[in-house]
C-alpha cells in the first residue's frame, strides 16, 4: 500500500465543491491500493497567518520521505517557497483553480497569489487538476510542464430526473456566496424580468464572505425581491437533492470556475441550464444543454433568463440534452482511480 498524507486546510466537512471533491476522493483511495489519511492543515489559508504558516511548515517537514503528500491547492498555492523547500516527502499538488483567479481580489493580491502559486508548483512532482481548462491555464501561465499534469474531473453520482414545479417557475442556483459566484449579477438580471412568474433559490454557505452576503441582500431589497428570492444557506445532502428535484431551471452566474461541479449535478437531474462562460464552465456543459453568456454581463444574462423562462419547448429541449449527456459523465470511482495512479507512480 502506498502511504499518502492528503493535506487539506480547514474543515473537511465544509459544503463547497472543493471540499466535496476531497471527501469523495479520500473515501475511495484505500480501495485502490492507496492508504490515504486526512492530514489537517490550519484553516486560515489562502490567507495564512504567520503562526499558521510556521505550523504548516512544521507539520509537513515532519512527514517521512517515504510518504507522498497530496496537498489541496487552497493551501499549497498560498505557501511561500521557503516553507515548501523544507519538506522531505514528494509532493503531488491538487489544483481546483488558481487562487489568484478569484474575482474580488485587488490586482496586487492577485499578482502575489499567482507568483506564490507559480513558485509552489515548481516543487510538485505531479499536479492533479479538475479540468482540461485548468491544465491549459497552468501550462501557459504558471510554467507547469504538461507532462506532469493529470486531469481528474470531479465525479457525478447518478440521480433521479428533476420533476420540477412549474407555477411559479423555480430557478435554482447553488454555491458559496462570494464575488466569484456572481449572484449579484443574477439578481440584477432577474430584477429586469419581474413581469414573468419565477422564484429563485440560492443555496450555499454564507460564511465565506460576509461582506458579499450583505451586498447581495442590499441588492435584493433595492429591487423589492425579498418575496421572490430565498437565500437558503448551506443545505445538507437530502435538502440539496430536494432542491434539485423541485427546480425547473438551473443557473450558474459565476465569473470563473475551475470546473463547476454543480453544473454536472444539474445535468444529472436533467435540468435546463443557464450558465456563463467563465473559466472551465464554458466546457463543463455541452452547448446543446445550456444557454451560455459571458460572465458579468447582466443584459445578456437577463435575455437568456427571459428566453428560458418564457419558452417551455426550449426548456424541454435543453433538459433532454442535459439528461442524455449526463449518462456519460465521469463517476467518482474513475476520478479516484486517476489520482491513485498518479500517487502510486510518485511513490515508486
Amino acid at each position: 500500500m502506498v502511504e499518502v498524507a492528503f493535506a487539506i486546510p480547514g474543515d473537511l466537512r465544509a459544503p463547497t465543491g472543493g471540499y466535496a471533491y476531497d471527501r469523495e476522493v479520500l473515501a475511495r483511495l484505500p480501495q485502490l491500493g492507496v492508504r490515504a489519511r486526512h492530514f489537517p492543515l490550519p484553516g486560515s489559508f489562502p490567507d495564512p497567518t504567520p503562526g499558521d504558516l510556521a505550523e504548516t511548515q512544521r507539520l509537513l517537514a515532519a512527514l517521512p520521505s517515504d510518504t507522498v503528500i497530496f496537498i489541496d491547492g487552497l493551501a499549497f498555492g498560498a505557501m511561500p517557497a521557503d516553507v515548501i523547500s523544507t519538506v522531505r516527502a514528494p509532493i503531488v499538488a491538487l489544483v481546483h483553480h488558481p487562487l489568484g483567479y478569484e474575482p474580488g481580489l485587488s490586482e496586487q493580491r492577485a499578482r502575489e497569489l499567482n507568483e506564490l502559486e507559480k513558485r509552489a508548483l515548481a516543487f510538485a512532482r505531479r499536479v492533479v487538476v479538475s479540468s482540461d481548462f485548468t491544465k491549459r491555464l497552468l501550462a501557459s501561465e504558471f510554467d507547469v510542464p504538461v507532462d506532469i499534469i493529470t486531469v481528474a474531473e470531479p465525479g457525478t453520482n447518478p440521480a433521479e430526473r428533476a420533476r420540477g414545479t412549474g407555477n411559479p417557475l423555480q430557478i435554482l442556483s447553488i454555491g458559496s456566496i462570494t464575488p466569484r459566484k456572481g449572484f449579484v449579477f443574477l439578481v440584477e438580471a432577474l430584477a429586469g424580468i419581474q413581469d414573468l412568474d419565477w422564484r429563485l433559490t440560492i443555496a450555499g454557505p454564507h460564511d465565506r464572505d460576509p461582506a458579499e452576503v450583505s451586498r447581495l441582500k442590499v441588492v435584493i431589497a433595492r429591487h423589492g425581491l425579498e418575496g421572490r428570492i430565498e437565500l437558503a444557506g448551506a443545505l445538507d445532502r437530502r435538502q440539496v437533492a430536494e432542491a434539485y428535484a423541485a427546480a425547473d431551471v438551473f443557473v450558474l452566474p459565476s465569473l470563473f470556475e475551475g470546473f463547476g461541479m454543480v453544473l454536472t449535478e444539474a445535468m444529472a437531474r436533467g435540468l435546463p441550464i443557464v450558465c456563463t462562460t467563465g473559466g472551465a464552465a464554458a466546457e463543463t456543459v455541452p452547448d446543446e444543454a445550456a444557454i451560455k453568456v459571458p460572465p458579468g454581463e447582466v443584459v445578456r444574462l437577463r435575455k437568456a433568463l427571459r428566453r428560458i423562462i418564457s419558452d417551455e419547448d426550449l426548456r424541454r429541449q435543453l433538459a433532454d440534452a442535459a439528461w442524455a449527456a449526463a449518462q456519460h459523465l465521469t463517476r467518482w470511482e474513475t476520478t479516484a482511480q486517476r489520482i491513485a495512479n498518479v500517487l502510486r507512480e510518485v511513490a515508486s
